[in-house]
């Protein structure tokens, strides 16, 4: 079972960036998914999140620039960041729920994804 980050880059302030966060392997579903972010020198922060209903909630920060959404059939969740702005700059890391096929049936175990690192230049 394995759950990877991806779509990082380099951008300009402005620009924009989408991010993509897909499970892999004997997996059943993902269930609720986060989107935290830590930049050099700070804590990691939630940015995003998106329920197994597809609620979702946002950091103040990000609220009208990121948009969290899923794709069940995929086993992949999406963060779609425009108007990036160089506070923006961070490794960004995904956090799952993920229902997994096991010797004993099927079990919820939490996944972190490997980080993406975002880098918006001013």
């Amino acid at each position: 079972v394995q759950l990877q980050a991806s779509g990082g880059g380099l951008v300009q302030a402005g620009g924009s960036l989408t991010l993509s966060c897909a499970a892999s392997g004997n997996i059943v579903s993902i269930n609720a998914v986060d989107w935290y972010r830590q930049a050099p020198g700070k804590q990691r922060e939630l940015v995003a999140s998106i329920s197994t209903g597809s609620s979702v909630d946002y950091a103040d920060s990000v609220k009208g620039r990121f948009t969290i959404s899923r794709d069940n059939a995929k086993k992949a969740v999406y963060l779609q960041m425009s108007s990036l702005k160089p506070d923006d700059t961070a490794v960004y890391y995904c956090n799952a729920d993920l229902s997994v096929i096991n010797p004993h049936g099927i079990a919820t175990f939490d996944y972190w994804g490997q980080g993406t690192q975002v880098t918006v230049s001013s």
